[in-house]
């Protein structure tokens, strides 16, 4: 017995001091940034700070589909590390001013990377955190780290003993889409260089300013001019330098690389104002220290280590993009190709609108209210650059990827939500001037009510005429609420366009003539050029604004809930032909690509939540892994994270300027939510496990919910929301379904 008591009471011991020990660890510490660089992901593992203008990671050197993010986990050489990277995207773009270090122990190149320095490497000597990435260039001996303000690059290289060490910094290099116009370097002393790097690609008219300043003098350089050596200063479309070292063993040099999108002035400016010294640690636990404040406002309990590391490099990645494009005194490079000025409010770009508005930006608005507000005020000063709100900016460009104006409920939705700090009038002029216009065919969708079949090639006019709808439905609302009523009911009715191209016959939405026909061939289950990225399955839950009228245009509940349940058991046959983007298959159902990620919470509104919380439960716990290939699609810059942290906590957006989320299947035992209005909103989950995936019921401050959803004012007012669980569905369980009526009301 004594020896029992003995045993139990070391136990205890151990069982507390281990606690105490987990529950001090940084949430940084559970981020896996290369999760998302190998499959279909397209994210980059390199260094950056939430939102910021750098993101300074490895580049493979060598083009192609995988390659987009510039890096890929199979890959197995490194060609250097620039300063500007895409996450998750499906194009290539960037790339910017890239740095590699070499010496005399290996010279070999290669035609696959250009001929250009190379080292091999293993992920064995290879780490990334938030903030921070380090890689050993085996080749070479090289120890290279990476960190990264605001926006600075800060190299950290580690050389051996060696006279002839270089440093390259390469202007010329390009990748996939990306290729440059013109650029400059001018060496200013030996420990300062600067230039810009002018290029086009997705964005065509893409400006970087920089200064490189050297913790160390370098002895000599060489400079290029399109392959031929040259002088400074130079200019032509490709430029490079060469600096050379006599290095100690284990001897350091850093670089700090200031950028601006503006002026060489203000790259100076970007050094002076984040990274005036040279000590390569403190920028780095700065960077670690911002990217743990953001982190920790969400902070989770679970004992599935696993679940809580996905969760946390979810929410790592859903901040990524937007990215930074104003510098320190608020200067840029608009969209209108003019140097321009943001006062009172940094200028964000990078916004992949078609997919974010989804969950990425209803997740900002909860997260980082006082962020959300500059984002609107960027996309406000893109409309007054140009005339119009952004389809698909990056870097001050209107790239007009994908489709539909899903500026209008991002705005929309910070309206509605009390997001501060915009001009109102303004925004609504944005929205109505952008639906207004007769460009992206708006004409024919104005006169006819839905965009007709374009015989010329791809115009996806059914996708079009879905999201256009959606649109409007959001700038109804708004109307509405600015007691512009004529602007009102015309937005409304537009926003029933959807109803256009749905056909009874097939009981999809169908491609339509001009005149008026649908087209006579028509398998739904195919991808073709009616369809964004998509099939007629996957495009037909696209009427977030009026599930009802959908439910009863297809028959009833019980008719939609067979389509539903067909949705995610129609499996495809080996035979069909499946495109890039179709991945995270369950049926029809394409968790890879956005159109589908609201239909798994559609059963909510037949009152069927429990199909829900089985579905969303499956989604989560096959979709995203903690490993390279973790993503089962492009991440698409923090979309396909976003869904990840919101369906986790238990709730999602379906409509995304709604004000109000659907629940679905929470999966920690509980979570807590510091709003940055200084409340608190916890979640707690009792009988979490596995197999409870069921909700049985849900409490919000004490008061039993009969509702299947929960409104963002509540979440802003803080409380505590309580979800019972169970191994089995619970019938009967909410007696008022989430319904597409319940509007906005102004907080």
């Amino acid at each position: 017995m004594r020896f029992r008591l003995i045993f139990i009471f070391l136990t205890t011991i151990l069982y507390n001091c281990s606690f105490k020990e987990t529950d001090t660890v940084k949430l940084t510490n559970y981020v896996n940034p290369f999760v998302g660089t190998d499959g279909p992901g397209n994210t980059y593992p390199g260094a950056t700070v939430p939102y910021g203008m750098v993101q300074l990671s490895p580049d493979i050197g060598i083009p192609g589909w995988d390659r987009i993010a510039g890096y890929f986990y199979k890959d197995s050489i490194i060609t250097g590390f620039s300063h500007m990277h895409l996450t998750g995207t499906g194009a290539g773009d960037l790339y910017d001013i890239l740095v590699m270090p070499t010496n005399s122990r290996f010279t070999q190149r290669i035609k696959d990377n250009n001929f250009l320095p190379f080292s091999s490497f293993s992920h064995k000597n290879e780490k990334a955190s938030p903030g921070y990435y380090a890689v050993d260039l085996l080749d070479f001996g090289i120890k290279a780290e990476l960190t990264t303000t605001a926006r600075t690059g800060i190299h950290k290289y580690t050389f051996p003993k060696d006279n002839a060490s270089q440093i390259h910094i390469d202007l010329g290099y390009a990748l996939n889409w990306d290729a440059p116009t013109k650029t400059h370097i001018k060496v200013v002393d030996n420990t300062t260089i600067e230039g810009f790097r002018k290029s086009t690609g997705w964005a065509k008219d893409q400006r970087v300013y920089f200064v490189i300043k050297f913790s160390k003098p370098f002895e000599s350089c060489q400079i290029y001019k399109n392959d031929s050596l040259t002088t400074s200063p130079v200019e032509a479309v490709k430029t490079k330098i060469i600096l050379n070292y006599k290095t100690a063993d284990n001897e350091e040099i850093i670089l700090k690389t200031g950028l601006s999108t503006a002026s060489i002035e203000g790259a100076y400016q970007s050094l002076a104002v984040e990274a005036p010294h040279f000590d390569f640690e403190k920028y780095k636990e700065k960077a670690r220290s911002l990217w743990e404040n953001e982190l920790q406002k969400i902070q989770v309990t679970t004992n599935d280590t696993v679940k809580k590391k996905i969760f946390y490099t979810m929410m790592y990645q859903s901040m990524l993009a937007p990215t930074l494009l104003s510098d320190c005194n608020g200067d840029y490079k608009g969209a209108n190709g003019k140097n321009e000025k943001a006062i009172g409010f940094d200028r964000y770009d990078t916004f992949s609108l078609w997919d974010t508005y989804r969950a990425a930006h209803p997740l900002y608005t909860i997260l980082h209210p006082n962020r959300v507000s500059d984002m609107i005020n960027s996309l406000l000063a893109h409309y007054k650059e140009t005339g119009l709100l952004p389809v698909w900016s990056l870097q001050g460009n209107e790239t007009n990827m994908m489709i539909a104006n899903h500026a209008i409920p991002v705005i929309v939705d910070a309206y509605f939500k009390g997001i501060k700090n915009f001009n109102v009038a303004l925004a609504y002029k944005a929205c109505k001037e952008s639906s207004m216009v007769d460009s992206r065919q708006l004409d024919s969708y104005k006169t006819l009510g839905y965009f007709p079949v374009d015989e010329s090639g791809e115009n996806w006019s059914v996708s079009k005429t879905l999201e256009y709808a959606y649109d409007d439905w959001c700038l109804a609302q708004f109307a509405k609420a600015l007691n512009k009523y004529d602007d009102y009911k015309y937005f409304l009715k537009r926003s029933e366009n959807w109803r256009n191209v749905y056909d009874a016959k097939s009981t999809f939405m169908r491609p339509k003539l001009t005149n008026g026909q649908f087209i006579k061939e028509f398998v739904p289950k195919e991808y073709t050029a009616y369809f964004c990225e998509s099939n007629a399955w996957q495009y037909f839950w696209s009427v977030p604004q009026n599930i009802e009228g959908l439910i009863q245009k297809t028959g009833g509940n019980e008719a939609f809930e067979r389509k539903l349940d067909s949705m995610f058991s129609l499996k495809p046959l080996p035979e069909d032909k499946l495109p890039i983007f179709s991945t995270g298959m369950i049926g029809q159902y394409a968790h890879g690509n956005e159109p589908s990620h609201h239909v798994a919470y559609l059963y909510n509104y037949i009152n069927k939540p429990w199909k829900t919380q089985k579905i969303v439960r499956e989604i989560l716990e096959t979709q995203y892994k903690n490993e390279p290939n973790g993503h089962c699609g492009n991440e698409d810059c923090g979309q396909m994270s976003s869904w990840y942290v919101l369906s986790s906590l238990g709730f999602y957006p379906v409509n995304p300027a709604q004000s109000a989320y659907a629940f679905g299947s929470p999966m920690f035992d509980s979570a807590i939510i510091n709003l940055e209005n200084n409340k608190k909103f916890i979640i707690e989950t009792k009988n979490n496990c596995d197999n409870n995936k069921y909700i049985q019921s849900i409490e919000l401050n004490g008061k039993k919910l009969t509702r299947n959803y929960i409104t963002h004012n509540e979440i802003m007012q803080g409380g505590t929301l309580i979800f019972k669980m169970g191994d089995s569905p619970k019938a009967n369980q909410n007696s008022m379904a989430l319904s597409s009526k319940i509007y906005n009301s102004k907080i």
